[in-house]
């Protein structure tokens, strides 16, 4: 079987963008692989496709989610379309969504890395990832002696990049913040259908 050495984009077959939820209390993981751009919109409905996959199911009485992000990226404290699309989930789930960053230069302290993504990357290691099934198949079964679960899937949405929100878009952002570093702790409340 032919397989490549780097990580390079595929004409045909795209690239594979793993985006993690992961639950601490029950060890378990969501993977959404994206295929295209790692933007916020991908971020989250990635956590988005947690919570029908998943965390609906785990959760049945919830009535918010602590999400816990690193400080940069699609899911940065700086990302306007993060908190755009985060007030968007909200509303559908009808549910608070209160959200901790990790300091910069601190995502090595996320929970994530160590308990979901490093027993990935053991589990792939040495296996071509050759499409995304290969990907997929290698991500969801990833188990741990202490007994992790992963469920994933391909996410074949289109996310465009370089979306703008303007200050008036990210006012209508029923946004919270919390007393200590409220620039990377705040919640955003549900808004109500009428």
């Amino acid at each position: 079987m032919k397989t490549r050495t780097h990580d390079f984009p595929d004409k045909e077959l795209g690239k594979a963008i793993p985006y993690g939820v992961y639950n601490i209390e029950s060890n378990e993981g969501w993977v959404n692989v994206g295929i295209n751009h790692d933007t916020a919109q991908f971020a989250v409905n990635s956590i988005r496709r947690w919570w029908q996959e998943m965390g609906q199911y785990r959760f049945p009485k919830a009535s918010r989610l602590l999400i816990t992000a690193d400080a940069g990226g699609s899911n940065g404290w700086r990302t306007r379309l993060w908190k755009v699309s985060l007030q968007e989930l909200a509303n559908e789930i009808d549910m608070n969504l209160t959200v901790s960053h990790f300091p910069p230069g601190t995502s090595k302290w996320n929970k994530i890395e160590h308990r979901l993504f490093s027993f990935i990357t053991q589990n792939w290691r040495g296996k071509p990832l050759y499409n995304l099934q290969a990907v997929v198949n290698l991500i969801s079964n990833t188990t741990t002696k202490a007994g992790l679960v992963v469920k994933s899937a391909v996410d074949n949405t289109f996310y465009e990049k370089g979306i703008k929100v303007s200050d008036q878009e990210l006012t209508r952002v029923a946004i919270s913040r919390h007393k200590f570093h409220g620039e990377w702790n705040y919640t955003i409340r549900r808004k109500r259908k009428v």
